[in-house]
C-alpha cells in the first residue's frame, strides 16, 4: 500500500476514533473500543472504504502507534488524543522522574505563563524522551522542548497515566514544573 494511502487512512481513523465517532455512526465503548467490523462498515457507508488488511497495516506501521487492536483483534481504538467523551480506562502509573513536551516556538510565552493545558483533549501529552518531543514540536514550527519535573508533580499529588503506545498523560502541568530545554 502506498504511503499516501496509509496517511489518509490514519487521518481518517484519528478523526473518527478520537474526535467525532458519531459522524460516521459509531459509538465508542469504554476504553475507546469499537468493533472492527462495525468500523469497516461505517467507513464504507461514508464513502471511505478500508479493507481489513489496510486497517491492520495502519495499526502495525504507524510511527506513533496511534491505534491498537484488543487481544482478539475484533476491537480497535485510538490509544490517546481523544476530544470526544470516553472513559479510556487508564490506570495511574509512576512516570520517569523527567518527561518532555514538544511544541512550536510560537507557544512558549503562553506555556510559561499558564503551563501545559489539555485544551480540548482529555490529557496533556508528554514524551519519555527528547527525540520524540522534538518530532512532536516540529509539527508546530521550530521545535521547543519543555522538561517536566514529573517526580515532584507525582510527589505533590498529580496523577499520571501511560497509554499503550508509551505516551504519558496528565491533566495539566503548571509552569512551576516546566523548564525550557536546549535543543541542538
Amino acid at each position: 500500500m502506498s504511503n499516501s494511502r496509509l496517511v489518509k487512512i490514519s487521518k481518517f481513523l484519528s478523526k473518527y476514533l478520537r474526535h467525532t465517532p458519531e459522524e460516521i455512526g459509531i459509538k465508542l465503548a469504554p476504553g475507546g473500543w469499537v468493533a472492527v467490523d462495525q468500523l469497516l462498515t461505517a467507513c464504507t457507508n461514508h464513502k471511505f472504504p478500508i479493507t481489513l488488511e489496510e486497517l491492520q497495516e495502519v495499526v502495525a506501521t504507524s510511527d506513533k502507534k496511534r491505534f491498537a487492536f484488543d487481544s482478539t483483534f475484533t476491537l480497535i481504538r485510538a490509544n490517546q488524543g481523544h476530544s470526544t467523551e470516553v472513559d479510556l480506562q487508564l490506570q495511574p502509573a509512576v512516570p520517569p522522574d523527567v518527561l518532555y513536551h514538544g511544541t512550536g516556538n510560537i507557544s512558549v510565552d503562553s506555556i510559561l505563563q499558564t503551563g501545559l493545558c489539555k485544551m480540548s483533549r482529555h490529557h496533556v501529552h508528554l514524551s519519555a524522551d527528547i527525540t520524540t518531543a522534538k518530532i512532536v514540536g516540529a509539527r508546530h514550527g521550530k521545535p521547543i522542548i519543555f522538561t517536566v519535573n514529573a517526580a515532584v508533580m507525582l510527589q505533590e499529588g498529580y496523577i499520571f497515566y501511560c497509554s499503550d503506545n508509551g505516551v504519558w498523560l496528565v491533566d495539566n502541568v503548571p509552569p512551576k514544573y516546566l523548564y525550557l530545554t536546549d535543543v541542538k
